[in-house]
């Protein structure tokens, strides 16, 4: 039986580092193309691929929070307010500890911690994936991560690899039962992005669907004892056998002791649960509610900042105005057809998850990356970068992947990273993340 027919092997698993080291070392070849083809191109271009790496878009922003702190705005002619209140302050603290603690710049700094965070997030997703569905196809759901067409932003002095580090590893807690670890890195989580509420509706939906489950499973088994102990007063009364078949019902031995009905073991005690609950939402809580005592603005002062943005949540009525304009001439059409079967893409790809049955975590927090992503009002060049932390997408793909023959893997997987390198160094070289 393979690893691809066993989501959880039987016998005990080398280290987990060992057993991930296929993956992260195919993730690091990966990323070495990419960086290596940006050099070359940005070379030939007079340009500096450090430079485009880290101090170009948001990656300023972060190091400006980093050196300085927050309060830094911009005022547009159009009266629009850019205000680095919009981001959040884990990666700018993050880049200015290693500031503090090695020769590293502020922007020095964020690549690094971005170069790392992208392995811990290779890491993570390989954890999930093997703990759902086996080891090869661990490995190829990080090589398709790696390979995306906007992957070059995994190096990049941004927030994408650290939240998605944080993620996945949350939501390996919560496959694995570590409530308070899931619940604790929710909360970093919910300090990186503001699409950390994610993490915190899989933590929360997780939790509180054990809990009913349990409170269900809890009223079955006293109406099964109440019923055990009507048919053993009946028995009794009928005889010496009856009351020996009374006795044994009348004990509960339906199950042997320390084991549930269903035959799995125990859940997490309810208090590490709940006490992990409480947790996952401090993070982005404690920054909103920060933002809005700063601003003045309340409890909704950070949707005024992100306002200032033209960023908002309209249900996605923006995004489908803008494909649609696509359509009014030749050339931009094939941008809208692109951009049509690539939503189509990633809808299937989440109901294939639906009907593959996984976990209900994973179901949750993609389905909330998914929403916030595509029903964003504005900045819609970003929103590749945006659905870049909803990896769980990837495993129908990373299954259908594992199927195949290694040599035709590694060369389907070969073909697409160096695909995915010209693109990256291409994008960067010229639009590039807004």
């Amino acid at each position: 039986m393979t690893d691809l027919e066993t989501p959880v092997a039987a016998p005990p698993r080398p280290p987990v580092l060992r057993r991930a080291a296929p993956a992260l070392l195919g993730y690091a070849a990966v990323r070495a193309l990419g960086l290596l083809t940006l050099a070359g191109w940005s070379a030939a271009r007079g340009k500096s691929a450090y430079t485009l790496l880290t101090a170009r878009w948001d990656s300023l922003w972060y190091t400006r929070v980093a050196e300085l702190g927050y309060g830094y705005e911009v005022r547009l002619p159009d009266g629009d307010v850019h205000s680095n209140l919009a981001f959040f302050p884990l990666l700018p603290w993050l880049e200015r500890l290693l500031h503090a603690l090695t020769p590293l710049s502020y922007a020095g700094a964020g690549f690094t911690v971005s170069l790392l965070a992208s392995l811990a997030a290779a890491w993570g997703i390989f954890a999930v994936a093997d703990h759902v569905y086996g080891r090869r196809v661990g490995v190829c759901a990080v090589l398709l991560w790696a390979v995306l067409p906007v992957g070059i932003v995994q190096s990049m002095a941004y927030s994408e690899s650290l939240f998605t580090a944080l993620a996945a590893w949350s939501l390996y807690a919560v496959l694995t039962g570590r409530w308070l670890t899931a619940g604790a890195l929710a909360a970093l989580a919910g300090l990186t992005r503001p699409v950390g509420i994610a993490v915190v509706a899989a933590v929360w939906t997780v939790g509180v669907v054990s809990f009913v489950r349990e409170r269900s499973e809890g009223a079955r088994a006293g109406s099964e004892g109440a019923r055990d102990r009507s048919e053993g007063a009946r028995d009794r009364s009928e005889g010496a056998r009856g009351q020996s078949v009374g006795a044994v019902r009348d004990r509960g031995e339906s199950h042997p002791p320390g084991v549930r009905g269903d035959g799995r073991a125990p859940a997490a005690p309810p208090w590490r649960r709940a006490l992990g609950m409480v947790l996952a939402p401090v993070g982005t809580a404690a920054y909103v509610l920060w933002v809005g005592h700063r601003t003045g603005g309340g409890p909704l002062g950070y949707l005024d900042v992100q306002a200032g943005w033209r960023n908002g949540f309209d249900g996605g009525y923006a995004f489908a105005r803008f494909v649609a304009d696509k359509f009014t001439s030749f050339p931009s059409a094939l941008a809208g057809a692109g951009l049509t079967v690539g939503v189509c893409l990633l809808l299937w790809l989440y109901v294939t998850g639906v009907r593959q049955r996984q976990p209900l975590a994973l179901l949750v927090y993609t389905g909330a990356v998914l929403a916030l992503a595509l029903c964003a009002s504005s900045y819609f060049g970003s929103k590749p970068r945006l659905l870049m932390p909803a990896f769980p997408v990837l495993l129908p793909l990373a299954r259908a992947l594992a199927r195949l023959r290694t040599g035709r893997s590694a060369l389907v997987t070969a073909g697409v990273a160096i695909a995915t390198a010209v693109y990256g160094a291409f994008w960067l070289n010229g639009s590039g993340p807004p």
